[in-house]
């Protein structure tokens, strides 16, 4: 469960920089803007999510893992 919570936050990081790159916007000026403790709290957990899933993915990646895949790193 934590891997797919870990994994969504990480798409909305990555989406929050494709918007950024393309329109100059960031999801956090829903909340008020780069500055306000809720934008905080949701940059650091997607922050916090790409660590979990860099030091996890080994193990959760069935094609990593050679489980799902046809080849394995």
């Amino acid at each position: 469960m934590l891997h797919k919570i870990a994994f969504l936050l990480v798409i909305v990081g990555g989406l929050n920089w494709l918007v950024f790159a393309i329109f100059n916007w960031e999801i956090g000026t829903i909340f008020g803007g780069s500055d306000v403790m809720i934008s905080k709290i949701i940059y650091i957990l997607v922050g916090i999510s790409a660590v979990y899933l860099v030091i996890s993915h080994k193990k959760d990646c069935l094609h990593c893992a050679g489980k799902g895949g046809s080849a394995s790193m």
